[in-house]
Order: C-alpha cells, then sequence, then structure tokens
C-alpha cells in the first residue's frame, strides 16, 4: 500500500514537460530515492546518494538536472549556449543507458535540452562535431571526457554547472579521473549516486563534493526476500559445477531469462562451448569485441532471442591490485577495453535468474550481479557455486549483506546431486572436449566474423580485395566438436522425480532483423520444486 504522505511528482514543482514524459514511462510515483533527492537537488544541494541497482538512481539525478536547465532558460539572463551538465560514468554501456533514459524524460523539450554521449573512442570525429554545437548536458566515460578536453573539444572551466559521478569510476587514482577533475570550475552544484559505501566513494567524496547532503537510505543494498531469493549450493568439484549446471538448463529447471557469471573471458568461452555440447544456446558478452557487437546482443537478449547470456564483471571492477593478477587463472584475463563490463548498470529485461557460476571476488561484484535481476516489482532469485575452499571468502559476502539481526541472505539450495548422477559420463564427455585450443579457436573465430562484418573496414576490403578473400577463404575454426547425441535426454536417464518437470530444451530459431517483443518472465520461483520417495525438494525456506 503506498504511503498517502509521500511526495508524489506532481507535487515537487517540475515543469509540465517533465512531467509527461514521466507520465509516459509510467511512473506513478517515485521511488524512495527519487522522492528523497529530487528536492535537494532542486534546492542547490550536493548529494552523496547511496540506493541499490535497479532503484531509479539515473532518473533521480536526470529528473533535477532537467529541471535545472529549463528553468534558467526560462527566467534567467540570455546567454551564450554551452555545455552545462556533465555525467561521468565508468562503462561505455552505462553511459549509452545514462544518455537514453535523460532523452526519453527530454522528450518533450528536446529543442531546449540536448544530450550528447561521447563515451565511444571510435566516434571521434563525428563527437567532435557534436561538441562544436555546445549541447546541454555531455555523457561518457573519464577516458573519452578527458580526451575531449586535451583536445579543446570539449570546454568546462567557464560554463559547467552541474557535475554527475554515476558509480565510482573504474579506478579513482587513475590519471584520466582526476585530470577530469582538475579541469572542472571551483563552483559548481554535484551528485555522487553509487549502490555502495567504500573507501573509494568516500574519497570521491571529499574531491568533488561540497558540504553534501548524504543519502544512506533505509533499505538493504538488494531487494528483500520476497522480491529476491539468494541461494548458495555447495559443489565439492568443479566437475560438479558444470553437472549442475547442465542439469539445471537443460531440464529446464531454471524459468525464464538468465544470467551465468564467471570471473574471466577464458571461463566464459569454457562454459559456453561446454553448453553447446549439449545443444544449449548462449553467447558471451566480450569486452574485446566493439561497443555495438556487445549492445546488439544485450538487444537480442532483451528482445528474447536468447535465454542465457555468459557475462565477466573483470573488466568492471577496475585493474587488479599491484603484485596480483585478476581473475582464477593463472594468467587472467587482459580485457582489450577496460570500460567494456557489463555487470555494473547495464538494463537487462526480464531476468529471472543470476547464475555466479564463479563465486564474485568481492562483495561488491556480488551486489552488482544480483542487482541485475529482480529489477523494478519483478521477482528474481540468486544461486551461487561455491567449493569448500571457497566457503571463507562467501562468508564475507554474506556478512556485507546480513542485516542488523544477522540473520542468513544466502540460504542452502537443496539439491540431491545423486538424482543427476546417471549424466555424469555426459559432463566429463563434453568437457574433455572443450580444450584450450578449442577456446582459442572459439575467440578468434568471433573476432574473424567482426572484421568480415565490419562497416569501418569495408573501404579497406574494396580497396585490398586479396585480404578480404585470405579472410573468407581461412581455414574454418571448429571450436569444439558437437556430439549430436547429447543433445538428447534420454528417459531413462531423468530421474523419476523429475519426469513430470522436464521440457526438453528446444532449438530457438535464429534471430532475424526485425524487432520482437521479449515474453515477460511470470512472476513465480525460477527454480522449479520437486519430489522424491515422497518428500518435496525446493529452495531451502530455512538454513539446514
Amino acid at each position: 500500500m503506498a504511503d498517502p504522505e509521500a511526495l508524489g511528482f506532481e507535487h515537487m514543482g517540475l515543469d509540465p514537460r517533465l512531467l509527461q514524459a514521466v507520465t509516459d514511462l509510467g511512473w506513478s510515483r517515485p521511488t524512495l530515492i527519487q522522492e528523497k533527492a529530487i528536492p535537494l537537488a532542486l534546492e542547490g544541494k550536493d548529494l552523496l546518494a547511496r540506493a541499490r541497482t535497479g532503484s531509479g538512481k539515473t532518473a533521480a539525478y536526470a529528473i533535477p538536472m532537467l529541471q535545472l536547465l529549463l528553468h534558467r532558460k526560462a527566467v534567467g539572463p540570455v546567454v551564450e549556449q554551452a555545455v552545462r551538465g556533465l555525467v561521468l560514468v565508468p562503462t561505455k554501456e552505462l553511459a549509452r543507458q545514462a544518455q537514453s533514459m535523460i532523452q526519453q524524460l527530454a522528450t518533450y523539450c528536446a529543442r531546449d535540452v540536448r544530450v550528447a554521449n561521447v563515451s565511444a573512442a571510435e566516434d571521434s570525429a563525428s563527437q567532435r562535431a557534436v561538441l562544436m554545437e555546445k549541447p546541454d548536458v555531455v555523457v561518457g566515460t573519464p577516458s573519452r571526457i578527458l580526451s575531449h578536453l586535451q583536445q579543446d573539444n570539449l570546454k568546462l572551466r567557464d560554463s559547467l554547472e552541474l557535475l554527475v559521478v554515476d558509480e565510482r569510476p573504474l579506478n579513482l587514482e587513475s590519471d584520466h579521473t582526476l585530470f577530469c577533475f582538475s579541469h572542472l570550475p571551483r563552483i559548481y552544484q554535484a551528485f555522487l549516486m553509487s549502490a555502495t559505501f567504500n573507501e573509494d566513494v568516500q574519497a570521491l567524496k571529499e574531491l568533488v563534493l561540497h558540504n553534501p547532503v548524504t543519502l544512506k537510505l533505509q533499505e538493504s543494498q538488494l531487494p528483500g526476500p520476497d522480491q529476491l531469493q539468494q541461494f548458495q549450493v555447495v559443489c565439492e568439484t568443479e566437475e560438479d559445477k558444470f553437472l549442475l549446471l547442465y542439469a539445471l538448463l537443460k531440464l529446464s529447471l531454471i524459468r525464464g531469462k538468465s544470467l551465468l557469471f564467471v570471473n574471466t573471458l577464458e571461463r566464459s568461452y569454457r562454459l559456453r562451448l561446454f553448453l553447446e555440447q549439449f545443444s544449449i544456446p548462449t553467447c558471451v558478452l566480450n569486452g574485446e569485441l566493439p561497443l555495438r557487437s556487445r549492445c546488439h546482443i544485450i538487444s537480442q537478449f532483451n528482445q528474447g532471442f536468447y535465454d542465457s547470456v555468459i557475462a565477466t564483471d573483470a573488466e568492471v571492477l577496475g585493474p587488479p591490485v599491484k603484485g596480483k593478477r585478476r581473475g582464477r587463472g593463472p594468467k587472467g584475463d587482459k580485457a582489450s577495453d577496460p570500460e567494456a563490463g557489463v555487470a555494473r548498470g547495464i538494463d537487462f529485461h526480464h531476468v529471472s535468474a543470476v547464475l555466479n557460476f564463479d563465486l564474485p571476488p568481492t562483495p561488491e561484484a556480488y551486489i552488482h550481479r544480483a542487482g541485475r535481476t529482480a529489477r523494478a516489482n519483478n521477482p528474481g532469485i540468486v544461486l551461487t557455486f561455491v567449493l569448500p575452499t571457497e566457503q571463507s571468502h562467501l562468508d564475507k559476502i554474506e556478512e556485507l549483506l546480513s542485516g542488523e539481526n544477522g540473520a542468513p541472505v544466502l540460504l542452502p539450495y537443496q539439491f540431491r546431486m545423486e538424482e543427476i548422477e546417471g549424466f555424469r559420463y555426459r559432463c566429463r564427455d563434453a568437457m574433455r572436449s572443450v580444450t584450450k585450443q578449442a577456446i582459442r579457436e572459439a575467440r578468434l573465430k568471433e573476432i574473424k566474423e567482426e572484421l568480415l562484418h565490419s562497416e569501418k573496414l569495408k573501404t579497406y576490403f574494396e580497396d585490398n580485395p586479396r585480404d578480404l578473400q585470405l579472410l573468407r577463404h581461412d581455414l574454418p575454426l571448429h571450436p569444439a566438436v558437437v556430439k549430436p547425441h547429447l543433445g538428447h535426454v534420454p528417459d531413462y536417464l531423468v530421474p523419476s522425480a523429475l519426469r513430470g518437470l522436464v521440457h526438453p530444451h528446444k532449438k530457438r530459431k535464429k534471430p532475424s532483423s526485425s524487432c520482437r517483443k521479449a515474453k515477460k518472465t511470470k512472476a513465480q520461483n525460477p527454480l522449479r520444486s520437486f519430489k522424491h520417495k515422497g518428500k518435496k525438494f525446493r529452495p531451502a525456506a530455512k538454513p539446514s
């Protein structure tokens, strides 16, 4: 039931055009962060706000920013057109999302407020032309903003009035971030929005905020148990993790769309090739690929072309600590684009389940992963696979998530591994097929396809047809030999307790160019329960 004393959008003194845009978006009432932050921002206060992922932080700063710009143009003195607002975000995907949200809110005042996104490095020339027209709001990552500042494409020292840091930068100590702040004027209004408060956020507070109002809302960093169910399942060996994931996906024990998180890019392709052995279609979000390709994958996932996406947050967490390597492998993964991460802020639609195939490296990473599901009022579930040797690390994550009463958050998921023991030989067979060479060739194959379909290389290939011919007629890559019989699940292998629930994984149609509407996930527990010998097994309601 809505709080009758809660402040509505119509009571905030907003421009009618903004109210109309809010109505078109279907927002009947502001979220908690919006209700508290917007009035303070309109009073000219600096804000340091913590609110959980998916709580509406973008609109919480975008609405007052647009309102202040519109008010200035309506009643203030006529001044030269200039960049008045700057939004700094950690990743390119988040920049694209922030720009989209601001533009939607500015639908009815697009002539008065213009927004530009300068996060994509490959569009420098076109961005220079856009910045010459001096848009009112510029969105970008620290590295791209600094590049334009150094080239004098962007000038902020005499015009900037509003600064937004949406989530902390990838690395606070990086030259990009610090030099960006050195180009700002001495006086401006600033908003710092984050899902977590840590040492970096506190340091950033001292760097850019002036006597801020701190909004540490009395809400957990993730939705409550009524909306988000969080479980852990202990796997004795690495092989058990693959076996359990195979059973959950192949036997359709997970409903709706899911995100599978691993810790390195190499692990992403290993998992994808493993699932391909069983005709389970997935795709990998690879930071080595261009932004347009990654956005296309996210768009297809949102439209329902894929049920599962494999992602890594290694690029999002910034450079590894000195003396340590990123990732779980001996060499880790070197991301070609450190601003290409997907775990923070990306708007995946209708995600039913987040599966942490690899344990998140930090509690912060867990929060950002879990925040991809149970968004708005939709239900969701997070299932974390953990090895016995990782239990102490998981305890640290749970300690951060536990409430004041210390109640456990990650409940044990009761699953009898002996029920799926008949699939173990298939699992081993598939794992043997996924060799290091197969993984290497799978990554090369994706890069090769990107080269062949690149619009930017089209002119080069027209001038150098031999290079195109060599690329097309090179030996085809066969990352892993797929054995057709593994895609079929014989009835005798299906546990008797699951036979009434199992629906063979159907082959999905190839994505077409036409847009399709995404099917909304049903509001029910994505993990199915089942009975065995009179006992019902389901995600445990209480710790065992």
